[in-house]
């Protein structure tokens, strides 16, 4: 069985998400979006490609320190992960875990949640397994988790990055109010080359761009809308400024999509913003952490200095 936490109805929130991103004078549509059954799908196949680094080498970095990781508190307890992202990141700590009771996958795309928490349950029968489908960037409120227990958040992927800064701190005080007790295993992407990000979010294969435009096709097929998937195109942008990788959908002309039966303009050249993957240094990582309401323990990296996990005490 899967616990549900609406409050507010997924596809109510969904349109006047799209509705209000459009009416932007920067057109902006938050990147949870991008993530329904296919977009999952898509992101899934974008973690196995050569051009994307961070799945692979943050696996490097798991694989490296699990045993560490088996010895918090929360590894012999419960395992909240947000986001039910890779099973092999996941099965590698399941699987150095011997001694844990509880594993609860917190993910937007139900049935993306499902499929990951059937998967974990047949591998581990004598594991208790509680998907909660809800959107973790909001508050979570009261999560089904026995009070003796502690608490191990396993937050993978560099999702992280897809915040603003002060956005990141809210989404870590949100979730230290949720498991005031608990330790996180976090993993943050670093600052790099430029070329090797932009192919990373560009890849050769055009998986990426596939996984951008799908935000397109949910929105006609959710919304009514009648967007011409064709005339909008991929692109990732790097900004030095604010040390961010950024996706858009470009128009390649100009015109006028009908969402939900409003008329938005399009010049040829704007773009819909879908998503930030800021690169974090240590030092900007851990003001993020302590102004969210947690203190870095340790801070893992792998021999290229590319990507970082760090594991965190709620204070």
């Amino acid at each position: 069985m899967t616990k549900h936490m609406p409050p507010v109805a997924q596809d109510d929130t969904f349109r006047s998400d799209i509705l209000n991103g459009l009416k932007k004078p920067q057109k902006t549509i938050s990147s949870k979006w991008l993530y329904d059954d296919v977009g999952s799908h898509l992101f899934e196949a974008i973690t196995e490609l050569d051009a994307y680094y961070p799945t692979r080498t943050e696996l490097s970095i798991l694989e490296k320190q699990v045993k560490q990781y088996a010895r918090l508190p929360g590894a012999r307890g419960a395992m909240v992960e947000l986001g039910s992202g890779s099973s092999r990141k996941t099965n590698l700590l399941l699987d150095a875990f011997s001694d844990l009771s509880v594993y609860m996958p917190i993910d937007i795309s139900a049935n993306h949640l499902k499929d990951a928490a059937e998967r974990v349950r047949r591998a581990y029968p004598s594991l208790a397994v509680i998907p909660v489908a809800a959107d973790f960037t909001q508050p979570l409120g009261k999560l089904p988790l026995l009070p003796e227990l502690p608490v191990l958040v396993f937050f993978p992927g560099s999702t992280i990055g897809n915040f603003e800064r002060h956005e990141a701190a809210n989404l870590l005080k949100n979730i230290r109010s949720a498991m005031p007790q608990a330790t996180m295993i976090v993993g943050v992407d670093r600052p790099k080359q430029k070329e090797v990000l932009v192919e990373a979010y560009d890849d050769p294969a055009g998986v990426t761009a596939a996984f951008n435009q799908n935000l397109l096709q949910r929105i006609n097929r959710q919304l009514g809308a009648n967007i011409d998937l064709a005339r909008f195109t991929h692109q990732a942008v790097w900004n030095t400024e604010d040390s961010r990788i950024e996706m858009h959908l470009e128009s390649s002309i100009d015109q006028t999509v009908v969402v939900d039966g409003v008329e938005f303009p399009f010049r040829e050249g704007e773009t819909i913003h879908t998503e930030n993957s800021h690169k974090y240094s240590e030092e900007a990582f851990t003001e993020i952490a302590n102004h969210g309401g947690w203190r870095v323990l340790d801070q893992d990296s792998d021999v290229n200095g590319w990507f970082s996990v760090y594991t965190l005490q709620a204070i």
